[in-house]
């Protein structure tokens, strides 16, 4: 708090309070208003770009100060209060005053779970609000994906087209009722509407049919899990062959049955963000909801509509067994396009997939798919950062330029700094349909205007045939170029408000290199913009190119070539047409290598024989992650010579192991001591001891906790992200923080 005064010396004067942090669309208005008529005060509170602005008068002033930060609305987030002194007016009462306009540098807060207050009276016969899908307070509801700018009023969502009737009108003016000011308060007479009934809903469900619904941030597709034909069908009509699917349940207790534990696991489940939480499965739902996998994604209900759903059917359709009801909750985004959230959209793109599609007349400003996390290596860790924490910025150690980062191809984001904020946008998705660029574009345009701001830089990625870079290159603006893994390196840094220099190991899929190459396993020294590549894994080429990262059988084709077992390919894979070919093709010198870490897994799954085509990005290494019961370390399984870390030592002796376990536990093990070695070995050099870890392979649990003990073991300190994906939704943090960077500390050579 700002003013450098005692609570006690501000009485019999007049104060001006300006509030800034997450304080529109929380109930702080209100609260503010029910504190300020409890200490007796006049003046008034008012949104304004900035956050709030209150002036408070009377006696108790002191009092009001004491309190504001203690006794605030759950969703609100104090970051910072300004107090002065100013002239007394001598005003007769406190009131709640109409938003001021200007520059905006306030925000928006995520949108939150339905409370419990508004579930006790979702099932309350007694309340005007019984069984009303749209039912909300302060505490919860809709913010995010239904506001249009700042600041956040009534008439600047969705809601404005919906006129409070005399009950609803009632509470929002009335200072004790916790809809004060609501701004997306409703109820069944004045408020959005849905189209179906309730039961019949759930009856299709309860007979294996498949449903879309309008949630917070998009349509939803639900079926019933344990319904073994349904999940099929609904793989054929969604064109989704194995990628596994997310289920939600009622409550904890129907979460336990589906999967197991620990109570952070049971916190973050029911946070009001509601996201999807990764738990180790006890595989008692059909097969087909996440197939191979030793891990499932569940979560609760975020809004009072799926309540509803699972009281009908746990009302009108229980199971003879007893058991509840647990149902696939899956994006709907047909073909891998975003998440559809339009009505007239909706009866086009999902009339193919549901049988029964559920809207209302409450638009959708902004898509926000769910949120999803994992505890991994001690903490929570954002797998896809979305619905329920964006906007949330994450905080900076300083003040920077103005920058648009963009991201690159793959699980987009765009990052947008204001001052000592970043602010990530929810996530994107791919950008290679159509469907996919025109959100980006319109992520882009919405998150500048909601946060009022003109970058002075854009940084987008260093390979130059990028949609994400072509759309840097048509903005007119200066931009900058970011190597794929210095940006990954980057976004645990700004996390920890760190400019170095630090160690990165970055483990990732793919990233265009700065020589030009395929880049993946990289050790890096990361200093203010700047990096040095410290060393790399050795280069396994690739066979067919883009398709070998597509077909893991290929690439452990690779590893034989490189043993010199070339021979042997024919044999080992003679169940693939081509074979014999890509086996000649090994023998020439030209081929494409790459250093990738992903790579290196889709090798060991090939060998062992776990998966020889990937149906989606990621199935080979999470198929050998699910098979991991304990880890093991193969003595002198690795060489580190010149920077450069070779396993193929490990990958001869995999490449003559027929049980796949064992093999799953040994290479994780095994490929975990040795990058501990690697980096304790550059650090040891350098006399670094800060290791920041990320890129797509770090969504692995195992080799997450194994690499992290180890550094710690070895006196090292060793950062994982915490508030961005480690994959590449987190990279345009990473570009952001290069780029406000640049301009005050040189770039090393690299």
């Amino acid at each position: 708090m700002k003013g450098g005064e005692e609570a006690g010396s501000f009485e019999d004067t007049r104060l001006r309070l300006h509030v800034r942090g997450a304080v529109q669309g929380v109930g702080f208005r209100p609260y503010v208003y029910g504190l300020a008529r409890r200490c007796e005060l006049t003046g008034f509170v008012a949104n304004d770009p900035a956050g709030v602005v209150i002036e408070i008068e009377g006696a108790r002033v002191g009092d009001f100060v004491a309190a504001l930060e203690r006794d605030k609305p759950p969703l609100a987030q104090i970051e910072h209060v300004e107090v002065e002194r100013i002239k007394a007016t001598k005003s007769p009462h406190f009131a709640i005053h109409e938003s001021s306009q200007g520059a905006v540098t306030t925000r928006i807060v995520a949108d939150a779970a339905t409370c419990e207050q508004c579930r006790n009276e979702l099932f309350d016969r007694r309340s005007r609000f019984f069984h009303y899908p749209f039912v909300n307070c302060t505490h919860c509801g809709p913010r995010y994906t239904i506001a249009e700018r700042l600041p956040y009023d009534r008439a600047t969502t969705a809601m404005k087209h919906f006129a409070l009737c005399p009950a609803c009108a009632a509470e929002y003016g009335d200072p004790q009722s916790r809809r004060f000011h609501a701004e997306a308060i409703a109820c069944p007479a004045c408020g959005p509407q849905l189209s179906h009934d309730i039961e019949d809903v759930a009856a299709r469900i309860a007979a294996g049919g498949i449903v879309a619904i309008k949630g917070l941030g998009g349509y939803q597709l639900l079926c019933d899990a344990r319904h073994a034909g349904a999940v099929a069908e609904l793989r054929r009509r969604k064109d989704r062959d194995q990628k596994p699917f997310a289920v939600m349940v009622a409550h904890v207790a129907a979460a336990e049955t589906v999967a197991r534990l620990d109570a952070q696991e049971v916190e973050l489940l029911g946070s009001v963000a509601r996201p999807i939480v990764l738990l180790r499965s006890r595989h008692n739902v059909a097969d087909a909801v996440a197939p191979g996998l030793a891990r499932i994604g569940v979560m609760l209900p975020s809004t009072p509509l799926h309540y509803l759903i699972f009281d009908a059917l746990e009302r009108c359709h229980r199971r003879r067994d007893g058991s509840y009801f647990v149902l696939v909750a899956t994006s709907a985004n047909p073909g891998g396009e975003p998440l559809v959230i339009a009505n007239e959209e909706a009866s086009r793109r999902l009339s193919a997939i549901a049988d029964v599609i559920v809207s209302h007349d409450r638009d959708i400003f902004t898509r926000a798919d769910d949120s999803v996390v994992a505890v991994m290596a001690g903490g929570a860790r954002f797998i896809r950062r979305a619905r329920g924490y964006v906007p949330e910025p994450i905080r900076l150690s300083r003040a920077v330029p103005s920058v648009l980062a963009l991201g690159a191809m793959l699980k987009s984001t765009v990052t947008v700094t204001r001052g000592d904020e970043a602010f990530v946008s929810q996530h994107i998705g791919d950008l290679d349909t159509a469907e996919g660029l025109r959100f980006f574009e319109e992520t882009v345009a919405h998150l500048l205007a909601t946060l009022d701001v003109e970058p002075v830089i854009v940084a987008h990625d260093l390979h130059p045939d990028l949609a994400s870079t072509r759309f840097a290159e048509r903005s007119g603006r200066p931009r900058i170029a970011v190597q794929h893994h210095h940006a990954h390196a980057s976004a645990v840094m700004a996390e920890y408000g760190l400019e170095g220099p630090v160690l990165a190991l970055v483990l990732d899929g793919y990233g265009y290199g700065s020589d030009g190459g395929n880049w993946g396993g990289e050790l890096l020294l990361c200093r203010g913009s700047g990096f040095r590549r410290l060393g790399q894994l050795a280069p396994l080429k690739m066979p067919g190119g883009d398709r070998a990262a597509r077909e893991p059988w290929r690439m452990a084709a690779a590893v034989l070539h490189g043993l010199g077992q070339g021979g042997d390919i024919e044999r080992r894979f003679a169940g693939e047409r081509l074979a014999s070919g890509v086996a000649a093709l090994l023998d020439q010198p030209l081929l494409p290598v790459t250093s990738s870490a992903g790579r290196l897994f889709d090798a060991v799954a090939g060998l062992l024989k776990v998966v020889a085509r990937s149906a989606y990005e990621g199935e080979a290494a999470m198929k050998l992650e699910a098979l991991v019961e304990e880890t093991s370390i193969l003595d002198q399984g690795w060489v580190i010579e010149g920077g450069t870390l070779s396993l193929m030592p490990l990958l001869e002796r995999l490449s003559t192991m027929e049980d796949a376990v064992r093999g799953a536990g040994l290479f994780h093990g095994s490929f975990a001591a040795a990058c501990v070695d690697w980096a304790a070995a550059a650090a040891a050099a350098s006399g670094i001891t800060t290791v920041v870890l990320s890129g797509g392979c770090f969504m692995n649990a195992v080799l997450a906790r194994d690499i992290v003990r180890g550094l710690k073991a070895a006196g090292l300190t060793a950062l994982l992200p915490q508030k961005v994906p480690a994959n590449d939704g987190g990279l345009s943090l990473g570009q952001a923080w290069i780029a406000a960077l640049r301009p005050a500390v040189p770039e090393m050579e690299g």
